[in-house]
């Protein structure tokens, strides 16, 4: 438990300096200092950039930008995958058929290849991030819905389930009041999962290029902007990429564990 708190804490001050950062240092990611390839100094307790950028604002905006991306990866592919799974496991038949088919397809497209076919209409401004968390979100919704679905399942024939259809409940009850509840530890095994997976991605993505673009900024993007300078300005390559370890291993700390247990009553 103890392991957990100190996650939820760690995630929390990311949070914070994400959100606040911006605010309170001196120097925004896209200001442009006298200091070149500066190392870490009291000045820039985390150095600067070959162009004299302070790399403690980029990776406070980088870090920002990347929870955002996940934020909005997490939200949608868990309530589309939630609602898929729940009306293909409850309605069965033909709804059913057609979910899984999606769910099958879905899983079987590379997504790299297919945002870096999109990559060419991301563009740079503040709608670039937007385009990567709704492209993400299109795939990653599959898993949770397949799990929901099979939880489902098993759940359709519960006692409570054939008592609510005995009093006249109508679909929509039985989904929301009586089978959703179920399913709330599920759901949140699987949000935060995707928001360890979406950080990791989205990472990987800018790395490559086919991600957040310039002048919007991401961990993933200073990343792949430091790794030249590995050896001779190790600082920017180190400083995000530490920042995307600590953020992915508070969230997976943070959900392991999460109860799970069957609540069928």
């Amino acid at each position: 438990m103890s392991g957990r708190r100190s996650a939820v804490l760690v995630l929390a001050l990311v949070v914070v300096a994400a959100v606040s950062g911006p605010w309170l240092w001196r120097y925004g990611h896209a200001d442009i200092t006298a200091a070149v390839l500066a190392p870490p100094s009291g000045a820039h307790p985390l150095g600067t950039d070959p162009l004299g950028h302070d790399l403690l604002a980029q990776v406070v905006a980088g870090t920002g930008r990347s929870l955002s991306i996940a934020a909005v990866v997490a939200a949608l592919s868990t309530a589309t995958g939630t609602a898929a799974g729940l009306l293909a496991g409850y309605a069965g038949g033909w709804a059913d058929a057609f979910v899984m088919r999606a769910v099958d397809l879905l899983m079987t497209i590379p997504l790299i290849a297919v945002l870096g076919l999109l990559a060419v209409r991301l563009g740079g401004g503040t709608s670039g991030w937007l385009i990567v968390a709704l492209a993400v979100s299109a795939f990653f919704w599959a898993p949770i819905a397949r799990i929901i679905r099979g939880v489902t399942l098993s759940l359709r024939t519960s006692d409570f389930v054939a008592s609510a259809r005995l009093v006249g409940a109508s679909t929509p009850r039985i989904l929301f009041r009586h089978l959703l509840p179920h399913l709330v530890p599920h759901i949140s095994v699987a949000a935060t999962g995707y928001v360890a997976a979406a950080v990791a991605l989205e990472s990987a993505l800018s790395f490559l290029g086919l991600g957040v673009q310039p002048p919007d900024t991401s961990l993933g993007q200073l990343v792949g902007q430091g790794a030249p300078y590995v050896s001779t300005a190790p600082w920017l390559f180190y400083a995000p990429s530490l920042t995307i370890v600590i953020i992915v291993g508070a969230v997976h700390v943070a959900g392991d564990g999460l109860d799970v247990t069957d609540r069928r009553r």
